[in-house]
């Protein structure tokens, strides 16, 4: 990129500087040539810790290999290896007892369980959808989805279905008997909701027998909109809003006893704005887009136009509700989903901007500042953060040093941009292995402005095979989820939040349901994280957000968390436990197939990335079912095919043979994308097939099995070859 603004010692590109000088810094009384001198000097002084942390992963990786070379197979001596581990500075010693000492959080996350999106910031249409995801119609997602299922007499018509519409009414009167009880009797015998006629409202609920009854909990009434009919009742359990919508004569209405429209739940009530593994930003004018949409939600003017069914829309952030008390005050809730900003980690480099001696700055250096400075806009009408807070997700860091860098970091940007101190609020992302084994030491460098942690499945399980890769071959990757390792990083993570005094603190948080089509099995499974102690996870959809909303009334997570406060801390011998195949055997049959299945998702998730820049999309399995995937999925797949070559459980030639088999399943998978662009017939000439060999081929060679380094690579290859 030759278009380049000097600014100092600084080459910035004159995308990102146009951006910043005219847009992000007016108003912020910021001056633009002071604003690149601070950020030299940050990236002066600090970019030398970030590249010597970077070094240290390396060398301890180096010495893992080494004693697993010495020490092949399941660990035998748990004491030595641990000994090995602290020698080398991988385990470090846990400190005192303490708790974390954040201010100025915001009730979505200190005080209220419940779902949380995280949705590629550069999708200015994903990104308001989910930052409007706050509200949702329980009756719309009962209706459109699995949650009930299509018998016969039930299917989701053209036209509306009268027979499963009454499905829908029937399935929310059941979730009303559960959260909104009543003294006697089932909302589903309730003839009429009304409000009394007293100065201090209350519900009087007429029964079907003729009877009159109240709701068993009266205060969970707190505000109403508007009279007879239509009239919007509001009420509240567990922290967490449900309006009930009456008007009898709407085409819903009719079907409800009670004439009940629509019931409308808060639903997504935070939302990460991903800069990160559901994104592909991989130059200036990728980072670009990225920085300018989360400048439009901080400002609240972003918008986008796009066609839907045939007609033009425009999305925009939605307004606050407001509603009417019961003793006849004013009550404003807000409209939209917290929003949260995943910075990329430590490891990357961007053109963006290139330092005095024309190198890449560290890319989450450039994200701490720019994404920063854009929050500075925060707090207009359509404020995000009533309490002057930035969040800020931070991932893939190793170990307390890491995160101490972080934080001194966003100490530095702080102070750059006359941010009071611990402005910029943390989330640890726990799914990095040394994280994992030493988070009480994580968390206690940045008590004072922590706000979440959480655990992941996939990019976990990639450290976790990369880290032990000269170990042995691992047990396919369905295996390791029954392994005792991954039950107790799931509970330590809960165990080690509720220590530090994350309840009604800050967020303690679960991974991601991956099939966005497959509600029922959602709603049977995800009630096991709040059931756990924690207060936020992350679902794929505002949808699922809706249908997910629905168990945090069934479970009282602060409650469960008293609960698990008294609990035994889960076994780090367990977590440290390699999950490896040791004595089974795998039949040829079993190992094509696991073959297969990593070689499918891998390919089906490379090729939208590379080609089109993609990040994060609904991709077909092997079997046809649709997964939201991200980095974290190619992380898992591409470290697993590795393993299974270094320890010759698979060969290179069967490997190759299986992708060219499967870059076929995948195209014809995508015949139906009109912007699709084919790997085969001629796979050596696709820059997408190329860059999934490399990451399986050069798996080993990958700083902590990482796909950034080889994905940025080739799509910049690609932009380049249809420039």
């Amino acid at each position: 990129m030759s278009d380049r603004i000097h600014q100092g010692g600084l080459q910035v590109a004159s995308s990102l500087y146009t951006l910043v000088n005219e847009d992000v810094l007016p108003g912020t009384g910021i001056d633009s040539a002071i604003f690149w001198q601070k950020f030299e000097t940050i990236l002066s002084e600090l970019a030398p810790q970030n590249k010597a942390l970077l070094e240290k992963r390396d060398a301890i990786q180096v010495k893992m290999d080494q004693w697993y070379q010495a020490n092949p197979g399941p660990i035998q001596d748990m004491a030595a290896y641990k000994a090995f581990l602290t020698e080398i500075d991988y385990l470090v010693p846990e400190g005192d007892s303490f708790s974390i000492a954040t201010d100025n959080v915001d009730v979505e996350i200190a005080a209220i369980a419940g779902p949380q999106l995280v949705v590629p910031v550069n999708n200015a249409r994903f990104a308001l959808n989910a930052a409007n995801a706050r509200w949702g119609s329980l009756f719309d997602a009962y209706y459109g989805t699995d949650a009930i299922p299509e018998t016969d007499g039930v299917e989701k018509t053209a036209d509306f279905n009268l027979v499963r519409g009454a499905k829908v009414v029937a399935k929310a009167q059941a979730f009303f008997d559960q959260a909104i009880p009543l003294e006697s009797g089932s909302h589903a015998d309730v003839l009429a909701y009304t409000l009394s006629d007293d100065a201090t409202k209350s519900l009087v609920i007429s029964m079907q027998n003729g009877d009159t009854t109240t709701l068993k909990t009266p205060e969970q009434l707190v505000g109403y909109e508007g009279g007879d009919t239509p009239l919007t009742l509001l009420l509240v359990n567990n922290g967490l809003h449900i309006e009930i919508v009456i008007d009898a004569e709407s085409l819903v209405g009719k079907l409800h006893p009670a004439g009940v429209k629509d019931v409308v739940i808060e639903s997504a009530m935070s939302a990460i704005m991903d800069c990160e593994d559901s994104v592909a930003a991989v130059d200036a004018e990728d980072k670009t887009l990225v920085y300018r949409n989360w400048l439009g939600l901080m400002k609240g003017n972003l918008e986008e136009t796009f066609e839907k069914g045939g007609r033009q829309m425009t999305r925009k952030l939605n307004q606050d509700r407001h509603y009417t008390t019961v003793d006849g005050g004013e009550l404003s809730l807000h409209g939209r989903s917290l929003m949260l900003v995943r910075n990329v980690g430590h490891l990357m480099t961007n053109d963006a901007v290139l330092d005095a001696n024309g190198n890449e700055v560290p890319e989450g250096m450039m994200d701490a500042m720019i994404t920063a400075a854009c929050f500075m806009h925060d707090g207009g009408d359509l404020s995000n953060s009533r309490k002057g807070s930035m969040y800020i997700v931070k991932p893939k860091m190793h170990g307390p040093e890491e995160v101490a860098f972080a934080n001194t970091l966003f100490s530095r940007v702080e102070e750059a941009l006359g941010l009071a101190a611990n402005t910029m609020k943390i989330g640890v992302m726990d799914e990095e292995r040394r994280t994992t084994a030493n988070l009480k030491e994580c968390i206690r460098q940045v008590k004072d402005r922590i706000v979440f942690i959480n655990t992941g499945f996939l990019d976990r399980t990639g450290d976790e095979i990369h880290t032990s890769m000269e170990a042995g071959p691992f047990l396919p990757k369905d295996s390791i989820k029954g392994e005792p390792w991954i039950a107790a990083y799931e509970d330590w993570n809960v165990d080690i939040g509720l220590e530090t005094g994350f309840s009604g603190n800050a967020q303690i948080g679960k991974g991601m349901w991956a099939m966005p089509d497959e509600m029922a099995a959602m709603l049977e499974a995800k009630i096991g994280h709040p059931t756990v102690g924690a207060n936020c996870a992350w679902v794929p959809s505002p949808t699922a957000a809706t249908l997910h909303a629905t168990h945090y009334h069934q479970v009282d997570v602060f409650a469960k968390q008293k609960e698990l406060m008294s609990r035994q801390r889960a076994n780090l011998d367990d977590i440290l436990t390699v999950p490896q195949l040791g004595n089974v055997e795998l039949s040829a049959e079993q190992i094509q197939a696991e073959l297969d299945n990593n070689a499918q998702g891998l390919l089906g998730y490379v090729v939208r990335w590379i080609n089109q820049g993609v990040g994060c999309s609904k991709v077909p399995d092997i079997n046809n079912v649709g997964l939201m995937e991200d980095r974290a999925t190619l992380r898992i797949s591409s470290q697993h095919i590795a393993n299974w070559l270094r320890h010759g459980i698979l060969n290179k030639a069967q490997v190759m043979e299986t992708l060219e088999r499967m870059a076929i399943v995948v195209d014809e998978q995508n015949t139906s994308d009109s912007g699709y662009i084919a790997m085969t017939p001629h796979t050596a000439d696709s820059i997408a097939f190329k860059a999934a060999c490399d990451l399986i081929f050069d798996g080993m060679a990958q700083p902590n099995g990482y796909t950034e380094p080889r994905l940025h690579a080739r799509r910049r290859e690609f932009k380049q070859s249809v420039a």
